[in-house]
């Protein structure tokens, strides 16, 4: 159910240059923040496509491979796996761990400090991602002191 906070566009409104934009995989770039370890595109941003709430593109993590261990500041981020298995540490120290395989999406709330990991040693873990803001924000961290043993989380 709607909850009336955004307004409703004026009668006329241009739908036909301010509707729906269609933004083909060619046009991505990589011109966004990097984090070791992971191949960032962006797709959709305020400065690229003129969004007003969202920012959106892929990764791509290369077999045995992960990222440096990193947070997006005050947005929250959805992350859907288009291919391959994650596994995903989080927490102060990396200190809890789980998966998600080809279908399944990840919700990683503000500041949380994570780590994308491709657990496969021959496909390419390829992920979908959504932010909650129109600039992509990547706070790298890459003095922090993680564990050396996880602890697997079970979700789902």
């Amino acid at each position: 159910m709607p909850d009336g906070s955004i307004a409703k566009p004026p009668q006329g409104y241009d739908w036909r240059n301010k509707g729906i934009r269609h933004i083909p995989a060619q046009a991505k770039s990589c011109d966004t923040p990097e984090t070791k370890g992971m191949n960032r595109e962006v797709a959709i941003s305020g400065s690229r496509t003129g969004s007003t709430a969202l920012w959106a593109g892929t990764n791509r993590i290369e077999p045995n491979s992960q990222t440096g261990p990193h947070h997006h500041g005050h947005l929250e981020s959805v992350i859907y796996v288009i291919s391959g298995t994650a596994h995903m540490r989080w927490g102060d120290r990396l200190e809890f761990i789980t998966e998600a395989k080809a279908g399944d999406f990840f919700l990683v709330p503000p500041y949380v400090p994570h780590q994308e990991i491709n657990s496969s040693s021959t496909e390419v873990l390829h992920c979908a991602l959504v932010r909650s803001g129109t600039e992509e924000v990547v706070i790298n961290l890459p003095d922090l002191d993680i564990v050396d043993e996880p602890e697997w989380i079970r979700q789902g």
